[in-house]
């Protein structure tokens, strides 16, 4: 049993080097996965969104209120796509020494 007064040496030592990468990496960036995750939901989303308002435009039904949706659409597939690469690039982007 390990008091909380422990070295932190000896806790290091129980982990793999795996397993200690991987914690460090979410205590530098916590919930990145999730992000990105939310990250595709939402682009997925607007991808169908923009499917159905396109399709709406080519049937020429409700073009006037059809085209400001599908632009919104695009922009939040744009975003989405936007935010998840630049989340890839933090995470391949090397942390210096703290």
């Amino acid at each position: 049993m390990t008091t909380p007064k422990s070295n932190p040496s000896q806790q290091n030592s129980q982990l793999s080097p795996e397993q200690y990468a991987r914690l460090k990496a979410e205590a530098v960036a916590p919930y990145r996965g999730l992000r990105q995750f939310i990250y595709i939901g939402f682009g997925a989303s607007g991808v169908i969104g923009a499917v159905v308002f396109f399709a709406q435009l080519l049937a020429g039904r409700n073009v006037a209120s059809a085209l400001p949706n599908l632009a919104l659409q695009v922009g939040v597939v744009a975003l989405m796509v936007g935010l998840f690469r630049w989340e890839q690039k933090a995470s391949r982007r090397p942390s210096g020494p703290k």
